[in-house]
Formats: C-alpha cells, sequence, structure tokens
C-alpha cells in the first residue's frame, strides 16, 4: 500500500525580494507587503500541505562580501520572517508557518514569550526552524568568534531555557474558574544561570492546549545531528534522493534521537527538492542537454550566488586553479561548502565546480527535471522503499512558482494516496502526528 507523506514548502529566499531575476517580477506583486504571501499560502493549504518553512539570514555578510550578496538579492535585504507569521496565520486555517530562528538575535525570556504569543494566536500551527548563523552574531552584541559546535551548544542552551519557560506554569496553575484565575504557588520561578545565558522566570504567557511550538532544525553535521536527535520534531534534510542514501540519513538521524533518549517516531524527517517541472521526458532531455556545457556567463553567476551563500568572495579566485579551503572562514556552513566541493577531487580547478552547479539532471537519475509524473513516481518510491515521511519543495513563495509546481503534481499524489485530503485538529503538531 502506498505510504501517506507529509509535504511543506521551503521559502529559500527568505522575506526578500521574490521575483527579482525572473519574468514573474512583472506580475507587481511588492515583496514588502503580505499579499503575495497571502495568497501563496492559501494555495499551499488548499494543496494540502502541512508547513510553511521561512529561511532567514539577519546578516548581509562582511564588508567584502556584502556586495555580492545584495546585488542580486541572493543574500539580502531580508525582512523578519517572524513578523510576516501573524500575517500568513490570519490568511489560513490550518497550515503550519515555521519562521526561522537565531539564538544570537533573542534574549530566551523575550523569545519564550513572544513564541507563546504566537502559538496561541494561531491556533498552535506556529514552528521555528532554529538555526546556529554565527555570523549574524556580531549585530546582536553576542559573541561572534563562537566556533561551529559551541553556537549549537549555545542554541541548545537557549532552547532549553526557553521550554524551562514554557513549562514554568506547573499543571493546574491555571483555573480560569470561579473567581479564581490562576494559582501562584504552582509557577516555576526558573533561575537560569547557564554559560550563555542568565535569566529568571516564571514566563508571564499562559500554558498551552495543543502543545508547544514545532521545532524544525537544518544542520547536517555530527553535532547538528545531534542537536536534531535532541530537540526536533522535523528535520530539513539534504541528501541524494536514492532510497540507499535516504535509508542511510534516517539511521543516522534516528540513532541521535535514541541517543537522547527519544523514540525514532519523535522526529518527521522531510528531504529537500527543487524541482523542475516541465510537460513532456523530451523537454526534460533538452533541459539537461542544454546545461551540460556553461558558458562563462553561466558560471560567472553560479561563483555569485555561491559567494553569497558562503560569504566567500569566490569571483576574486582564479577559476582555473583548485579551491583552497582555507578560503572559508569557521562561520561558513560546512553543508554549504560540501555542497560546492562534491565529490570531486581536490585538484579539480574552481571552474568544473562551478560549472558542475549549473549541470541539471534528469528526476531518477540524480537531478530534478522532469514531469509531475516522475516527480510523484519519486516521492512515492522514497516513500515504499525507504519509508521517507516526506518532502519540502523548496522555491519563492510567489503565486507563479507555485502554481508552476504543483498544478499537475497535486492531483496526482492525492491519486495515489501520497497527499492529505483533509487536515486534524491539534495545529502543527497535530497534522504531523496524524500519519
Amino acid at each position: 500500500m502506498t505510504k501517506q507523506q507529509h509535504l511543506g514548502w521551503f521559502l529559500a529566499r527568505g522575506f526578500g525580494p521574490h521575483g527579482w531575476g525572473h519574468p514573474y517580477l512583472d506580475w507587481n506583486y511588492r515583496w514588502t507587503e503580505p499579499a503575495l504571501y497571502q495568497q501563496a499560502a492559501r494555495e499551499l493549504e488548499q494543496a494540502g500541505f502541512d508547513l510553511l518553512i521561512i529561511e532567514d539570514a539577519p546578516s548581509m555578510g562582511t564588508a567584502s562580501t556584502i556586495d555580492l550578496r545584495i546585488r542580486q538579492a541572493f543574500g539580502g535585504p531580508k525582512h523578519d520572517p517572524l513578523l510576516l507569521a501573524p500575517y500568513l496565520f490570519a490568511a489560513t486555517q490550518h497550515l503550519g508557518i515555521v519562521p526561522t530562528v537565531n539564538p544570537a538575535a533573542y534574549l530566551p525570556y523575550t523569545a519564550a514569550r513572544q513564541f507563546a504569543t504566537l502559538q496561541h494566536l494561531s491556533g498552535h500551527r506556529l514552528g521555528l526552524n532554529v538555526v546556529t548563523d554565527t555570523g549574524s552574531a556580531r549585530h546582536f552584541g553576542s559573541a561572534p568568534s563562537l566556533g561551529h559546535d559551541a553556537a549549537y551548544d549555545r542554541a541548545e542552551e537557549w532552547l532549553d531555557g526557553i521550554r524551562d519557560l514554557w513549562r514554568s506554569w506547573k499543571p493546574g496553575a491555571l483555573i480560569a474558574s470561579g473567581d479564581r484565575y490562576a494559582d501562584g504557588s504552582l509557577l516555576d520561578a526558573v533561575q537560569h544561570r547557564g554559560e550563555y545565558f542568565e535569566f529568571d522566570g516564571p514566563l508571564n504567557a499562559i500554558p498551552f492546549t495543543d502543545g508547544e511550538p514545532v521545532i524544525v532544525s537544518p544542520g547536517g553535521s555530527g553535532r547538528g545531528l545531534g542537536f536534531a536527535g535532541a530537540n526536533s520534531e522535523v528535520q530539513l534534510a539534504l541528501a541524494p534522493l536514492d532510497p540507499e542514501s535516504i535509508r542511510a540519513y534516517r539511521a543516522k538521524i534516528h540513532a541521535a534521537a535514541v541517543e537522547r533518549g527519544r523514540a525514532p517516531s519523535d522526529i518527521k524527517i522531510l528531504f529537500a527538492i527543487q524541482p523542475v517541472i516541465v510537460n513532456s521526458a523530451e523537454e526534460a532531455d533538452r533541459l539537461v542537454a542544454a546545461s551540460a556545457n556553461p558558458d562563462d556567463a553561466a558560471v560567472l553567476y553560479i561563483a555569485e550566488r555561491q559567494s553569497s551563500d558562503l560569504e566567500t568572495d569566490l569571483t576574486a579566485l582564479d577559476f582555473d586553479k583548485p579551491l583552497d579551503l582555507s578560503v572559508f572562514g569557521d562561520h561558513v556552513s560546512q553543508g554549504s561548502i560540501a555542497r560546492l566541493v562534491g565529490k570531486h577531487d581536490p585538484a579539480t580547478p574552481l571552474r568544473q565546480l562551478l560549472a558542475a552547479q549549473a549541470k541539471l539532471g534528469r528526476l531518477g537519475q540524480g537531478g530534478f527535471v522532469g514531469t509531475a509524473e516522475e516527480l510523484a513516481d519519486l516521492i512515492e518510491n522514497l516513500g515504499d522503499s525507504a519509508d521517507n515521511d516526506g518532502v519540502l519543495l523548496w522555491g519563492d513563495l510567489h503565486p507563479v512558482t507555485v502554481h508552476r509546481m504543483l498544478d499537475e503534481l497535486v492531483p496526482i499524489l492525492r491519486r495515489r494516496g501520497i497527499l492529505r485530503t483533509e487536515y486534524g485538529d491539534g495545529g502543527l503538531r497535530g497534522n504531523l502526528n496524524s500519519f
């Protein structure tokens, strides 16, 4: 029997200039106003998606790379996705909204109170995509010198502290009956004195009726997987989309969960896919063939995009020499570096690494170009042969992008029993746990 799966949307550009660099910019949506995102969110809910994850990076980078990050709006500007969330909740009834949050940017008490407020206002549909971008710390008065693993240590202390505050109202503290609203003797003072944070409770927000906000994390390093195993209910995963790779990745996450005293079923692992859906196999083959030998302009475009992601000016390097990994600072994501380098030999010229990023592949053959039927085949196969929990489609939150990906795909997935046709109760967590 075909396995039902969870689908989500990963807004990789964040709350930024949607449409920039694409012809659909001339639809004349204003990216700074909510209507664009509200319309697309309604479409995702109509399609039966469980959640929308909104990327964010508060920093626009260092002085040497800031122009590269904003020239084509790769890395900025970005507005705060947490403040966009209420507008998306107002436009939908079931869709989970998951803004990205950085522990460096929010003091634990403030974060706990704001997140609790949104959880109540949304009908328990809030999720938090917790990231550990150390490059942004300098903007918030936090220590900018934290290494990769230490940033996860801080994030774990931050999240533990927030949960302590959420739970500072013990069972029975909220009465709301007769002439008594609450029992102050059942509130926990929460005196936190940690390595990175000091604060006191209790929290000035009431308990949740359908659970705390859902925690999402994207980390793929050893420490990142450990963080997910301990804390996350959704893991934003990147891996080759073949059953063997999916099973291996899932096994690592499940092992990390068990090591921290949790059950493998406590985490939904959703693999990110950025498909290019076309009308025919012949059109897919044509696009793949055309990408095999990118010209200099295409290679430069890839270099600029990678420079933004890696906060390192690759355009200043000699494309015909091997990439010296020492050019990357400690704050640069190891996963992003690995995606650029891939399985290439260390002696591979940078030009070849960049050209490989421009090349497209066919669905089912290690790539993402194909028809809606072929994408449905891939999703179905990953669920049935690798027990996959679901996928995140990766793209701008623009009605044009949403419709291009979903118009044909959604009916196929529903006919095959893969995609939900109705929502349950209990907010985002309830929908994630419904199967």
